[in-house]
């Protein structure tokens, strides 16, 4: 499966914004999904995760209660809604497929990645 990020981009503190993660190749509705960043000279980190139904989702507590993440499987494309934002978002962000549904917030689990979209919060 081929994942491609899109939505990013320059928002004032306080803004929202919301990113999309569309799919080709096959299905995305057997996979989990998840959404990483990555901040200049930081590591990746986990943000969140959504199961393959989109009954269950699962957030880093630096986002709990700004973000939600979605999915409409009919059009194979997962969502971050990020609001309340903070400089400290700015990160580029990337999604992520887990073939083996495992609802993991580590990077090791997820075997297809999109390519990243920015995302810079001004203060």
């Amino acid at each position: 499966v081929q994942l491609q990020a899109y939505g990013g981009g320059l928002v004032q503190a306080g803004g929202s914004l919301r990113l999309s993660c569309a799919a080709s190749g096959r299905t995305l509705s057997v996979y989990d999904m998840g959404w990483f960043r990555q901040a200049p000279g930081k590591e990746r980190e986990f943000v969140g995760g959504i199961n393959w139904s989109g009954r269950a989702t699962y957030y880093a507590d630096s986002v709990k209660g700004r973000f939600t993440i979605s999915r409409d499987n009919t059009v194979n494309t997962v969502y971050l809604q990020m609001n309340s934002l903070k400089p400290e978002d700015t990160a580029v962000y990337f999604c992520a497929a887990d073939s083996g549904n495992r609802r993991s917030s580590g990077s090791y689990a997820y075997d297809y990645w999109g390519q990243g979209t920015l995302v810079t919060v001004s203060s």
